[in-house]
């Protein structure tokens, strides 16, 4: 017993830890914090306030100026879409744009692009990257930072514009009606988790074959056995996509046209038919970087096969030109934010006025754009439809309106509002035809674009 004692002492004494002499909080620290404090009756009140409501409600600016919801240019749009619970903004957003498309130039009535059917094939071919990069990566150690940050990202619901132009091209479009949502559509995060786990637990297999010798060809091999455990898993959860089926067409009016047999692709090319690799253009607003450059994103794509995210970094007045070119010509734009900032969810407003959380706790938040980009405080978290845009008698935008995913009753009438100040901060990607955007903005893209890697502060996928 008094050896295990000594032994316990001995032990105890070799974990304890120095004294600490600077940088940590001492009891004296601590005192000049408390002192620094103030104890106004003024300041008791707020804490009480705060004890029982939140930061938002308390910060609410209501002397500003109230909005309007009239706009100079706007594009019509006809049924808004509810993402629910899962993180597919990217996916509603460009098939939302794709969908107004085919609805003016071909007359069709209220209809959606099944959302389901491309994310099947969007997690699918996700598992397949991951699985691949697994591989391709297998010679490299666990620690290293990207074996690292696969581990960290083998999947997600979120994505990119990318990711609806290599699918769709890949893959066709199909109506709502032919393969409508699940519940695990509208709700991804168990399916998601799920997949994830079993693709880990995949990829340390494969990891443990390469170690073992074993060939390149014997770990594709075993990565085909192991997509088809995913394929069943998303089959059970989404439905299986249909290879072909009957559609009828019907007017703007509601009137019913020809019924006529399709497969995913020629459905596409029917309703769409654009090139969308070639026809769209990718554009960025980061003032933490150079503008008028080209830059691409590793790993920032959806498909193995297919493209990285790559754009062109503008400053914010072309990037508005080339916004208000597109609708003023009816043709609405995949656009992308962080639309958490300044929210005011239920007038569906977005105004950097909308709180003074500064006011409130008693400080100032002054970074400006590029050092929220750079620390990680701000990016691009949300896509949705930009459709409209209010231009004063200068021409210069005084608000605008997207078109949002989170169903009729959310925000604006289903949509956001946002003053021309918040479009400034907080926006940061916008996808465009490649007709409003200018030749000297094309050619930019002709460069070699500066390869950025995939934890760079930029890379987020929209939910």
């Amino acid at each position: 017993m008094i050896k295990r004692l000594t032994l316990a002492l001995a032990c105890a004494a070799a974990l304890a830890l120095p004294a600490q002499t600077t940088g940590g909080i001492d009891a004296d620290l601590l005192a000049r914090l408390r002192a620094a404090q103030p104890r106004s009756a003024a300041d008791s009140a707020l804490r009480n306030a705060a004890a029982g409501a939140s930061l938002n409600a308390l910060s609410a600016n209501r002397l500003r100026p109230a909005g309007d919801a009239y706009f100079s240019n706007r594009v019509n749009s006809r049924g808004i879409t509810d993402q629910q619970s899962s993180g597919r903004c990217w996916l509603f957003t460009g098939l939302n744009v794709l969908r107004a498309k085919a609805q003016a130039e071909h007359g069709l009535g209220e209809f959606t692009f099944s959302q389901n059917y491309l994310f099947f094939y969007d997690q699918l071919e996700k598992s397949n990257l991951f699985l691949q990069a697994i591989i391709d990566n297998a010679a490299k150690p666990m620690d290293d930072q990207l074996v690292t940050w696969l581990f960290k990202h083998p999947l997600s619901d979120g994505g990119q514009f990318t990711g609806v132009s290599d699918l769709v091209m890949k893959y066709g479009l199909v109506p709502s009606s032919v393969m409508p949502e699940t519940y695990s559509a509208n709700h991804t995060a168990t399916m998601s988790e799920l997949i994830a786990l079993k693709l880990r637990e995949q990829a340390l297999e494969l990891r443990r074959m390469a170690a073992a010798g074993k060939s390149k060809a014997d770990l594709e091999t075993r990565k085909e056995e192991m997509l088809a455990t995913v394929y069943h898993m998303l089959a059970v959860c989404l439905g299986e996509p249909p290879t072909k089926f009957a559609w009828t067409q019907t007017t703007a009016s509601g009137k019913p046209g020809p019924t006529a047999d399709y497969t995913p692709l020629s459905f596409f090319e029917k309703f769409v038919g654009t090139d969308l690799k070639k026809n769209y253009v990718m554009l960025m607003n980061d003032p933490s970087r150079p503008y008028h450059k080209a830059y691409t994103i590793d790993m920032d794509r959806h498909v193995y096969d297919g493209e990285n995210w790559t754009y062109v970094n503008l400053p914010m007045d072309e990037l508005k030109a080339i916004a208000i070119a597109s609708i003023k010509d009816s043709t609405m734009l995949y656009y992308s934010c962080d639309v958490g900032k300044f929210l005011d969810s239920k007038a569906g407003r977005l105004d950097v006025d909308n709180y003074n959380y500064g006011a409130l706790l008693g400080t100032d938040f002054g970074m400006d754009k590029a050092d929220r980009i750079r620390t990680f405080a701000s990016l691009s978290s949300h896509a949705m439809t930009l459709m409209a845009v209010d231009l004063d008698a200068e021409g210069r935008p005084r608000q605008w309106m997207v078109e949002n995913s989170w169903g009729a009753d959310a925000g604006y009438k289903g949509h956001l509002i946002m003053t021309d100040r918040w479009f400034d901060e907080y926006t940061f990607r916008l996808v465009a035809e490649r007709k409003y955007v200018p030749k000297e903005t094309l050619r930019l893209l002709e460069q070699e674009p500066e390869r950025l890697p995939a934890w760079d502060p930029m890379f987020a996928p929209e939910p």
